[in-house]
């Protein structure tokens, strides 16, 4: 093997793009985490392997997400924004195209984006304490 750089070439690790993956999944709205079953859980604990994340490079770039989503939000556009995220992060870093791309999204969490919804009182004459304040009226 050579000591000699060869200009225009450049070797980017699966962990490098497993990073770059993570990064703008994670930063998409509605995305609460990675979902993985507990061996993957184990190994990413271990720093072996990211639960969620597989790529892989035969025929070209091959991405596959597992996610969980927060409660509330629209699963489809969760998976277009993290979709137009990854394929964007990879490209203007590594000047490559992901030709496939999967997203699993196996489960809703309850979060800080999106919270059970809040049942209504069913006698419309008592006012709680919390009733000003949940209707979104300014209080001076």
């Amino acid at each position: 093997m050579s000591t000699q750089p060869t200009p225009g070439r450049t070797l980017v690790t699966r962990r490098a793009i497993v990073d770059i993956v993570r990064t703008a999944t994670l930063g998409s709205y509605g995305v609460t985490g990675f979902a993985g079953g507990p061996t993957a859980r184990l190994l990413g604990w271990l720093g072996l392997a990211q639960p969620g994340i597989v790529v892989r490079l035969d025929d070209g770039l091959t991405v596959e997400l597992d996610l969980t989503v927060a409660y509330g939000v629209p699963i489809a556009e969760v998976a277009r924004q993290v979709d137009s995220a990854v394929r964007y992060a990879i490209e203007h870093a590594l000047g490559r195209e992901v030709r496939h791309f999967t997203i699993h999204v196996d489960g809703l969490r309850f979060g800080p984006i999106a919270a059970p919804p809040v049942p209504i009182a069913a006698d419309p004459a008592i006012i709680r304490s919390r009733d000003l304040a949940d209707s979104g009226t300014d209080v001076a």
